[in-house]
């Protein structure tokens, strides 16, 4: 008996190349794509390790907890790592890059996360690349939460490594990443000793086996339902306008901040501004006296299906996060978010207005 899940045709090395070339297509790059075979942190690490090493001094942005990720494993490259920490409410800003910058003339290297769903965060890429290519250092960029719910346009921002992933904004697989490399980015790749090499870390085997190769032999057997997933979700965002898009996330996003602000209780968005916050995921803090990873605990009691998370570590108890994107970019699911919540703050005794709070998502 044939399954269409499992009795699958093999996934050539043409069809592996054409999914690149609708990646590349959605970033709006030139830059060499790469898709790699696992989640997003295989491109993530696999990046650092190989443009990073001993002579690299590197300033690491941190608004949330992948970029305390990243300034490990730029230090465990034997880097000089410089942090830049900004409280998890905000954005970091291109003054202060340009500060960082003025402060420290060495620095070749800089990463940032674009959108920082566990934190509810967006940074101002487009400002911070036009400092970062003033100075001439090698730019670094998380992408994976921002892909299909912002602009992400690694040519036009200087990006040289831009990391996307498909589950979140894209509503694909989490099992399949790519990442989209600059010349400068392959020179020193190629000129770091330590670089990942017969690995699967190795970004340098991709370009020395694939790229290079013509793209006529791939390295190993693709993951081929990852692949074919894909494909699939760069179709439909094709198909339905990346605008459009990114649109019903930036709508799914201010609906939630304002069903936040209407329902009361003390609930609030924890990232203070509207324009640093993320059309990918919202944060929310609750009122003192209220555990966040318990008013999570019980709504999802409730309603088992709704995107809701209490924050990471020891944010758990403070934080509570939407995460709109994908398919759950949609006002159904704000509501369901919103009510539950409100349902949830009542029942400790906290005065809300459920109604007003849905009133206010069908506004936004």
């Amino acid at each position: 008996m044939t399954h269409p899940l499992l009795d699958l045709a093999p996934l050539g090395a043409a069809r592996f190349a054409a999914i690149e070339d609708r990646v590349a297509r959605l970033l709006g790059t030139r830059q060499d794509v790469v898709i790699m075979q696992g989640e997003a942190l295989l491109p993530l690490e696999g990046a650092i390790r190989g443009a990073a090493g001993p002579g690299t001094t590197a300033l690491n942005v941190i608004t949330g907890p992948y970029g305390q990720t990243f300034g490990d494993w730029l230090r465990d490259c034997g880097a000089s790592v410089i942090d830049l920490a900004v409280p998890f409410h905000t954005a970091v800003t291109a003054e202060q890059i340009r500060a960082a910058f003025a402060e420290h003339p060495e620095i070749d290297f800089v990463s940032l996360v674009h959108a920082e769903a566990a934190t509810g965060n967006t940074n101002p890429v487009a400002e911070i690349g036009e400092v970062v290519r003033a100075h001439g250092a090698l730019f670094y960029l998380d992408a994976v939460a921002s892909i299909a719910a912002e602009p992400v346009l690694p040519d036009e921002w200087g990006v040289d490594l831009c990391v996307i992933g498909a589950q979140k904004a894209m509503g694909g697989p989490a099992g399949v990443s790519a990442v989209s490399v600059s010349e400068r980015a392959w020179g020193r790749m190629a000129a770091n000793p330590r670089a990942p090499r017969r690995s699967y870390l190795s970004l340098l085997d991709w370009k020395e086996r694939w790229i290079d190769g013509g793209r006529r032999a791939l390295l190993h057997a693709p993951a081929q339902l990852e692949m074919l997933a894909l494909e699939a979700c760069v179709e439909r965002i094709e198909a339905d306008g990346p605008d459009a898009v990114m649109a019903r996330h930036r709508g799914a996003a201010r609906a939630t901040r304002a069903g936040a602000r209407a329902l009361g209780g003390g609930l609030e968005p924890y990232v203070y501004e509207a324009r640093d916050a993320a059309p990918v995921a919202t944060t929310l803090r609750v009122p003192s006296g209220v555990v966040a990873s318990e008013v999570v605990a019980r709504a999802l009691a409730d309603e088992p299906g709704l995107p809701l998370a209490a924050g990471g570590g020891g944010l758990a108890g403070e934080m509570i996060r939407v995460n709109h994107y994908g398919a759950d970019a949609s006002v159904g699911v704000v509501r369901g978010c919103v009510a539950a919540l409100g349902a949830v703050l009542a029942g400790q005794g906290l005065a809300v207005d459920v109604a007003g709070a849905l009133r206010a998502v069908d506004t936004a």
